[in-house]
């Protein structure tokens, strides 16, 4: 089945403001004024290390990895408590994915989110199950640009062409070893820099993607 893959922070739906509350009350627990705000959206959608890297900069307080691996599940844990305040699906996703469907396309997620928050968010949102497979952080051993967490998506749904749609490097590295084409969007906080990586293809809307799809894989 022709099959559509999704990254989700920062391509389905704008996470960063739930995600950089979560960052700021982890700091504020270590006793820190907020270090990250307007602007750090970007940040906030390469993930809970990132911000933390940032964040720690801008206290000017140096910390190694195994600082940042200390504090990750505390914002993980600020991040669960809170996910869903926010964010918001950027405008067509729902439609755009909906209407795949009714052309034949089966539909995934694959995302660097730990799973069991991209799962919570997902039903929160209420579009779970417009997906046949979600594959995040741990259900694997390894996660993107590896391949091997997009092939599992791909399998799960019974896939045979496909291609990712993403919003960063990351997305783009892991179908290009994917060996599919690479569709990154341009309305996401990291937007303005995709278009260097040279992709198969820029959405600009959700409402292009349906046509896009066929014009990639074939079909109505």
């Amino acid at each position: 089945m022709k099959t559509v893959v999704f990254d989700l922070d920062g391509t389905l739906a704008d996470t960063s403001g739930d995600l950089l509350a979560a960052a700021n009350a982890t700091f504020a627990q270590m006793g820190h004024a907020p270090p990250l705000g307007a602007g750090d959206e970007g940040v906030a959608l390469q993930g809970g290390r990132a911000m933390l890297r940032l964040g720690f900069a801008r206290l000017g307080l140096l910390v190694d990895e195994g600082q940042i691996a200390l504090h990750y599940p505390i914002l993980l844990a600020q991040y669960e408590a809170a996910l869903a305040i926010h964010t918001r699906l950027y405008d067509g996703a729902e439609a755009a994915v909906q209407t795949l469907h009714a052309r034949g396309f089966a539909c995934a997620i694959c995302t660097n989110k730990p799973t069991y928050l991209a799962e919570r968010l997902l039903a929160a949102l209420g579009i779970r199950p417009l997906f046949g497979a979600l594959i995040g952080a741990g259900s694997l051993p390894v996660v993107k640009p590896n391949p091997a967490p997009y092939l599992a998506a791909v399998a799960a749904v019974g896939g045979t062409s496909s291609f990712l749609v993403g919003d960063t490097v990351t997305d783009h590295d892991t179908a290009r070893a994917a060996g599919v084409p690479s569709v990154l969007v341009g309305f996401s906080p990291n937007g303005a820099a995709v278009a260097a990586l040279a992709p198969d293809a820029l959405l600009h809307h959700f409402d292009d993607l349906p046509d896009l799809a066929a014009r990639l894989l074939g079909g109505a």
